[in-house]
């Protein structure tokens, strides 16, 4: 007999954290017909999918991209914190797995924080990269979600199979296939055993500290009780101490912080009138912003998903080489994976209350924000420092000037309580993407502007810091 757990989703709460379980008693029979009923599933889309034209280059790119997110999505007790951290090793193994077929370009070897031994081709032997990416990102996919459902896990499996099957008929040599796939594999197992003794290893097992003691002085951070989550502890206490991927990101100057001051007149006291009086005069548009870039991890691939799905959106109309893609990839995870990082480092450095506590202690009584409190700090903010981050890779790879819409929630249902609809949202450059994400913070009632411009700051600095690696020979 078997259990599973049932959940109540609702906006935002970060459910999976602390999901409610009830048992549920499971026949063997009603599994094995799940068990056919899916196999079925996968057979009719491996058909269609041999029907259909071949896959481009770029294509497997994106193909390894949509499942992450997919598996990102579908995990549970994926913090935004963790799912940054893997799209960063998944992004990154991408690019390794295939650099050395490209002469122009090179590793990062020596380059990132402690990467070191990674495999190297034989020389004089042939191989297929686009083999070798597909079997890394199988591997290293199912290695760094290691939580995932078997089901899921074997969606990974269908696809890697897929695309092996496609990449490999031209190939008559079965040495130099099985060459490409042990070489992916192998480039993904080192990463990901770089990956372990970094601080974040398996971190879903401890996405909260009962034994955290918490600061108490003015303006700090409390539980609030309009909030993401039944926790009264913050979420992932200790996530700035790990390793970032860069060495340089690890030590970036601390963003200006205003003190905190009751006073009225003060420009503390300021930054949280302008959040009240904006909860007032909010547009039906600021509404729709609002939840769009919520990124809520019980409905969606979380905050630096979304980011890397930008960088598919970039791919998809760009159409570039398959090293160009795996570059996107990999720039994308390390940014914000050292952006959540270094923001999760000074947002338990500075420990700063949101206006869910201030302003009904100092202004109103009856306020509540229009989005609910996430478990952690306030400053900076999160969605503003990745979403920085993202835009800096992206635009230098893509340009200053990139018109794209972005359909990431189209489809999803209404929200009611909140009378707001997912509506696409279009834009002419990725740093539109991080201002409008930053103001979607300030528009939920959850930052304070200067919370926002610290992340849009520093987010900057660190995708700069992305950009000056030396990817090019």
């Amino acid at each position: 007999m078997y259990s599973i757990c049932t959940f109540r989703p609702r906006a935002y709460a970060i459910r999976p954290y602390n999901w409610k379980c009830k048992p549920h008693k499971i026949t063997t029979m009603k599994l094995f017909k799940k068990s056919i009923i899916f196999l079925s599933i996968s057979i009719v889309f491996s058909c269609s999918l041999k029907k259909e034209k071949k896959l481009q280059p770029y294509e497997i790119a994106t193909s390894w991209a949509e499942m992450t997110l997919f598996i990102t999505k579908n995990t549970p007790a994926n913090s935004p914190t963790y799912s940054s951290r893997c799209l960063g090793y998944i992004g990154l193994t991408m690019y390794e797995s295939i650099v050395n077929g490209y002469p122009n370009y090179q590793s990062l070897e020596g380059q990132l924080n402690g990467l070191s031994n990674l495999p190297k081709p034989d020389k004089g032997k042939k191989y297929d990269w686009q083999v070798a990416l597909n079997a890394g990102q199988a591997f290293i996919l199912k290695s760094m979600y290691n939580q995932t459902s078997d089901i899921n896990k074997g969606k990974i499996d269908s696809l890697e199979t897929l695309i092996l099957e496609q990449f490999s008929e031209n190939i008559q040599d079965t040495i130099v296939i099985n060459r490409s796939v042990n070489f992916g594999k192998a480039v993904a197992q080192q990463i990901f055993e770089w990956s372990k003794i970094d601080g974040g290893h398996r971190a879903y097992l401890k996405n909260f500290d009962k034994q955290m003691k918490h600061p108490t002085f003015l303006g700090c951070w409390k539980p609030p009780l309009y909030a993401q989550s039944f926790s009264h502890y913050p979420l992932q206490p200790h996530w700035g101490e790990n390793r970032t991927f860069l060495a340089i990101d690890a030590n970036l100057k601390d963003p200006k912080f205003i003190v905190c001051d009751t006073n009225i007149n003060s420009t503390y006291y300021q930054q949280f009138m302008k959040v009240y009086e904006k909860r007032k005069i909010l547009t039906q548009e600021e509404k729709e912003i609002a939840i769009w870039w919520s990124d809520d991890p019980d409905e969606t691939f979380t905050p630096p998903g979304h980011s890397y799905y930008l960088a598919t959106i970039a791919i998809q109309k760009s159409k570039p080489d398959l090293l160009q893609c795996a570059e996107s990839y990999a720039r994308v995870g390390m940014a914000v994976a050292d952006a959540f990082r270094d923001c999760w480092k000074w947002k338990y450095q500075f420990f700063s209350e949101r206006p869910n506590t201030f302003i009904p202690e100092h202004i109103d009584r009856q306020w509540d924000s229009f989005w609910p409190d996430p478990p952690f700090p306030a400053f900076p903010s999160g969605h503003a420092i990745q979403a920085a981050a993202m835009a800096t890779v992206l635009t230098d790879l893509y340009g200053k000037s990139f018109e794209f819409t972005d359909l990431a929630h189209v489809g999803r249902k209404r929200d009611e309580q909140r009378n707001a609809d997912f509506k696409a949202r279009h834009f002419n450059s990725f740093w539109e993407v991080a201002t409008e994400t930053a103001n979607s913070r300030f528009y939920g009632g959850i930052h304070c502007p200067q919370d926002n411009e610290a992340g849009l700051e520093k987010g900057k600095e660190i995708g700069e810091n992305i950009n000056a690696l030396h990817w090019k020979k």
